[in-house]
């Protein structure tokens, strides 16, 4: 009954009220990133939520198109701006993932969604992260995101998606809030190795190791 009732209600009407309260806020980001030249103010990425659906995801974008002489964007430290630096460390980058939530294609809590491109790579395991909706935040969020490997992170989604429940929620909500006044621990990007990488680092490790042996 929560996962199907309680928890779509509370999604919607907490975001809805999170809006009103925040808008003054989201209007003030979107006319400060307009101001320092930002093109296109908000980011939008397809992602895959609950069973694999398609969705974009929406962001503030932190960002520039720079690109190096060969055409080819800069690497991220390059192209991330002195207002996009703040906006991560203190998650206010992640405030438009508001109306995500108002629409139904995520919910306040839940794990990250992360990129299409990494749907190859996850185990029958951690697949389960994908039996429920992803999150603005979740249980690998809360529980030292880009500090974890990949798979304690994937296995902390998991874990969620097994655990469901009003109490769960309510915890993390908690935590979530107190994290953000610690700015440290407040970025929820996808770290600097993609999971695609990982993997494969994962596999030609196994094959160096059987080579050897």
């Amino acid at each position: 009954m929560y996962t199907s009732i309680t928890k779509p209600f509370f999604d919607f009407f907490a975001s809805l009220m999170a809006i009103a309260l925040f808008s003054p806020l989201i209007i003030l980001i979107y006319l400060v990133l307009r101001m320092s030249g930002i093109d296109k103010q908000l980011f939008y990425q397809p992602r895959p939520g609950k069973d694999e659906k398609i969705f974009n995801i929406v962001k503030f974008r932190t960002m520039t198109d720079g690109r190096d002489e060969r055409g080819e964007l800069l690497p991220d430290e390059k192209r991330l701006t002195g207002i996009g630096s703040v906006l991560r460390k203190t998650s206010l980058d992640e405030l438009p993932q508001l109306f995500n939530v108002l629409k139904g294609d995520m919910s306040l809590v839940g794990p990250r969604p992360l990129r299409i491109r990494y749907l190859p790579y996850y185990t029958t395991r951690e697949n389960l992260r994908h039996t429920v909706k992803p999150g603005i935040t979740g249980l690998a969020q809360v529980s030292g995101r880009n500090a974890l490997s990949w798979d304690k992170r994937l296995e902390l989604d998991a874990r969620y998606a097994e655990n469901l429940s009003i109490m769960l929620d309510c915890k993390i909500l908690l935590m979530t809030i107190i994290k953000i006044f610690k700015t440290s621990e407040t970025e929820f990007s996808e770290g600097p190795d993609s999971l695609d990488e990982f993997r494969k680092s994962e596999t030609a490790s196994r094959s160096s190791f059987t080579l050897k042996e």
